[in-house]
C-alpha cells in the first residue's frame, strides 16, 4: 500500500485523469473532493462491499435457462 501525507488543498493524481483533494480535517475526519470522468464509479467501500455481496446473492438465485426453454417446450 503506498501511503502518502497531505495537507488540505494537495491533491493526489491517479491515472492521469482522476483528483483527490484534501478538502479538510476536522474532528479526526478528513473531507476529500474527487474529480473524475463520469464513466467511473466511485463508492465508499461499505457500500461496494454491500453491492458485491448482493451480486453474489443474485447470481446464486439465477435460473438455469436451458431447463426453462424445455419446461416450455413440454406445456
Amino acid at each position: 500500500m503506498l501511503v502518502l501525507t497531505r495537507k488540505p488543498e494537495e491533491s493526489i493524481i491517479l491515472g492521469g485523469n482522476i483528483e483527490i483533494k484534501v478538502l479538510g480535517i476536522e474532528d479526526g475526519k478528513v473531507k476529500i473532493g474527487i474529480k473524475a470522468p463520469r464513466d467511473v464509479d466511485i463508492y465508499r467501500k461499505e457500500v461496494y462491499l454491500e453491492i458485491q455481496e448482493e451480486n453474489k446473492k443474485a447470481a446464486g438465485y439465477s435460473a438455469d435457462t436451458d431447463a426453462l426453454k424445455n419446461m416450455m417446450k413440454t406445456k
